[in-house]
C-alpha cells in the first residue's frame, strides 16, 4: 500500500499564524515524530533594539512557499509538511514563520524541519523592514 506525503501549503498571510493548527495538519498514524518551529519577532538585531517590523512579500511568495514545501515533502522519510509565513506589520513577540513536519522517527523530523525552515528563509521573496528604538529603520533580505 502506498501512502502519499501530504503537504499543507499553509499561506503567505497577514493573519496571525497558529502553530497548533500546523501540527494538527501533519498528524499521521505512521508518524512517531512531529517537529515544529516558530520564528518569533525578537526585540533586538545585531546589538540594536528593535521596536517593530514589517514583512513585504512578492506576488510569487506563496508559489515559492509551495515549491519549497513540495521539495521537503518529496523526501521518502517525510509523511506531512505544513508551513506558513506572515506579511504585514508585526510586533515584538508575534510569530512570523510556522513550520511543522511529521516522520516516523525524531532525527528525520528534526532534519526535515530544519531543511524546510532554512529553504524558506533562503528562497522566499519576503523582505523585512526593521524599526529600531532610535527611529531608524533598515530593510533586510532585499534584492
Amino acid at each position: 500500500m502506498t501512502v502519499e506525503t501530504r503537504v499543507l501549503l499553509g499561506a503567505v498571510t497577514d493573519r496571525p499564524l497558529d502553530l497548533a493548527a500546523h501540527e494538527a495538519a501533519v498528524a499521521d498514524r505512521r508518524a512517531g515524530a512531529v517537529v515544529s518551529f516558530q520564528g518569533v519577532v525578537r526585540d533586538h538585531d545585531h546589538g540594536r533594539a528593535v521596536t517593530s517590523l514589517e514583512y513585504e512579500g512578492h506576488p510569487t511568495a506563496e508559489a515559492v512557499l509551495r515549491e519549497v514545501a513540495a521539495e521537503i515533502a518529496a523526501d521518502p522519510a517525510v509523511h506531512a509538511v505544513a508551513v506558513s509565513h506572515r506579511i504585514g506589520p508585526l510586533e515584538i513577540g508575534d510569530v512570523a514563520l510556522v513550520a511543522a513536519v511529521s516522520t516516523a522517527h525524531r532525527a528525520a523530523a528534526f532534519a526535515a524541519c530544519a531543511r524546510l525552515v532554512d529553504e524558506v528563509k533562503a528562497r522566499l521573496p519576503i523582505w523585512k523592514r526593521q524599526v529600531f528604538d532610535d527611529g531608524t529603520e533598515e530593510w533586510v533580505n532585499c534584492p
